[in-house]
């Protein structure tokens, strides 16, 4: 027998074979067949998908969205409603927002009907969470920047009329310059931070654990501002960490903040909020302007 005729034989006996192979009647049921590839999701559209795709959600969202987020309820901040009363309401002015974390502050100043929201955020996955809310709750006014917030102010000329920092200068490896630099680019701001204070944590307070012990003193503006370092220990290893960008960082002494936000030309200053006893250390709500005010804010492009 000549080779091509074994082949042609060959190639009979597996045509015949493929005659007995059950094919699925549909190509539906062929792809449910195989596992769906990792990066792709097979569920019907929905917000919670694309809750579901980023881990460490620490904000709920308002009931209105539909999904299940995380458990912390600041889509309705007192603090920041209080900021706002304080203002004089934001309608039609320019707002800057350090660390937005997950947008729930965000959504908020947006339903006061500002002109416009730049929110900066350094965590990587808390601004992609930041665009799945600003999706979702269909954010028109905000826009978000990905990137360290101390060098996107040491970059911009654009000023402000009110600059939200709230849970963010404790955080810092510089609060001090940063207290600089907010005071550059806003008339007004808010706070909302943590503070030491050794009459509010005394040596022994379980809260003080995460101190190193090392205090630095920095001169700024004629204020001597001392400031304790501490570390997150690790926590940073958790999806859902929601510090700074570096282990070390300082808080600032209570009256040492004060006294440099009045060194910076803020002689306003108003408090609220005050927790002594807070569950994470000792913090306090500013809100701070000067007076008269200088100069508008500059608009943006």
């Amino acid at each position: 027998m000549s080779f091509l005729s074994i082949v042609a034989q060959r190639i009979g006996k597996m045509a015949g074979a493929a005659k007995h192979v059950a094919v699925p009647d549909s190509l539906p049921d062929r792809q449910a067949e195989a596992a769906a590839l990792d990066e792709y999701v097979t569920q019907t559209p929905s917000g919670q998908n694309a809750i579901d795709v980023l881990p460490g959600w620490n904000m709920s969202l308002p009931p209105s969205a539909g999904v299940v987020a995380g458990p912390g309820y600041f889509f309705n901040d007192g603090r920041i409603l209080w900021a706002i009363e304080q203002f004089g309401g934001i309608e039609g002015r320019n707002i800057l927002e350090l660390g937005p974390l997950e947008a729930a502050h965000t959504y908020l100043l947006e339903s006061h009907g500002p002109a416009l929201i730049h929110a900066v955020e350094a965590n990587k996955l808390a601004f992609l969470r930041c665009l799945v809310v600003k999706e979702l709750l269909d954010l028109k006014k905000a826009r978000f920047f990905l990137g360290d917030c101390q060098k996107f102010l040491e970059h911009t000329e654009v000023t402000y009329d009110l600059i939200i920092a709230s849970g963010i200068l404790y955080h810092m490896p510089d609060p001090v310059k940063l207290l600089e630099l907010i005071a550059s680019h806003a008339q007004s701001f808010y706070l909302w931070t943590h503070y030491s204070m050794d009459e509010a944590m005394p040596q022994g307070d379980p809260r003080r654990t995460a101190f190193s012990g090392e205090v630095l003193v920095r001169e700024s503006h004629g204020v001597k501002v001392r400031l304790h370092q501490r570390s997150y220990h690790g926590a940073w290893r958790s999806k859902s960490f929601c510090g700074g960008t570096h282990d070390l960082h300082h808080w600032i002494e209570r009256d040492d903040i004060l006294a440099l936000i009045r060194a910076l030309g803020f002689e306003d200053i108003r408090i609220a909020h005050d927790e002594p006893g807070h569950q994470n250390g000792p913090a306090f709500s500013i809100f701070a302007q000067r007076t008269p005010a200088e100069d508008a804010a500059q608009p943006v492009a």
